[in-house]
């Protein structure tokens, strides 16, 4: 099954964190008083070593406090990136088993969707329920239930504008010895080759994020931009790689074919068919 590769958004995401050069504390400033200011602290405190490269946030100086508290907060917001980027593929995986498409007319070899024909459950209680992130309360949930929120909107919006072009999906309808086509499965094709208005709802990262800002409703809420912002940077990259690797299948197509006229007419085109809208086209 080709899922949202999740260990890559984890790290895109992390990267994109750490691109933003954080330095905690906060707004600190180096106090006036040079000389009274080192000796609050033991010598041992006053410089110790940088946290490593990718850790989350930066320190604002070498003192043992402030490394320190970068660590330990950006140990906590690592482990609330690993869980909302796992709940957010659990909740994709999940959306595809359930996804169909319906309505569609098929035409001889060639299938047509209109926007709107593929279908699907809503995406924010599918990561909500998510081993990762149902355990989330607080301030982790207040963020949880916004990201989730924003993912299902702009997910909804887009495969609510996922159109099929009059793809050739059933070969063998060009030419079908009977008067009726059984339903038969599709010719797999890429996800990608069906094209939708509303792609730029979760490949822009600035439309999802702003989504999330407005769902949480707090502009005092700590790094909780910069850490929308990661959130969806990483999943527009993952995104436009899951797509050309999720095949559109099993799309069982049928249909009459009304020029039929054996012995006359022993074969003819599929014209004015349809499919069988059945969840797992986007299954395998």
């Amino acid at each position: 099954m080709p899922s949202i590769n999740k260990s890559m958004f984890v790290q895109l995401t992390k990267i994109f964190f750490v691109a933003k050069m954080i330095k905690l504390p906060t707004d600190w400033k180096s106090p006036p008083d040079q000389k009274q200011y080192p000796d609050a602290f033991k010598p041992s405190e006053r410089t110790v070593m940088p946290n490593m490269p990718l850790n989350l946030f930066r320190e604002q100086t070498l003192n043992k406090y402030h490394v320190d508290t970068a660590r330990d907060i950006g140990k906590e917001f690592e482990s609330y990136i690993e869980d909302i980027c796992d709940g957010i593929c659990f909740g994709i995986d999940l959306w595809r088993l359930q996804a169909k498409f319906t309505n569609l007319k098929v035409m001889a070899v060639c299938a047509i969707g209109t926007p709107g024909c593929l279908t699907g459950p809503k995406l924010k209680s599918l990561i909500c329920m998510s081993p990762s992130t149902v355990t989330h309360i607080g301030q982790k949930k207040k963020y949880t239930d916004a990201i989730a929120k924003a993912f299902s909107d702009a997910w909804d919006l887009w495969s609510s504008k996922v159109m099929i072009p009059g793809l050739p999906f059933y070969p063998a309808f060009a030419a079908f010895p009977g008067p009726m086509a059984p339903p038969m499965p599709n010719v797999p094709f890429p996800l990608i080759a069906c094209p939708s208005a509303a792609m730029a709802e979760l490949v822009n990262p600035n439309s999802l994020k702003k989504k999330m800002e407005d769902n949480l409703g707090d502009s005092d809420a700590l790094h909780a931009p910069d850490l929308f912002d990661a959130i969806a940077q990483g999943f527009a990259v993952v995104f436009l790689m899951w797509l050309p690797m999720q095949q559109v299948m099993n799309v069982l197509g049928k249909g009459p074919i009304p020029t039929f006229a054996p012995p006359f007419v022993p074969v003819g085109p599929v014209v004015g068919g349809d499919n069988l809208p059945i969840p797992g086209h986007l299954a395998l």
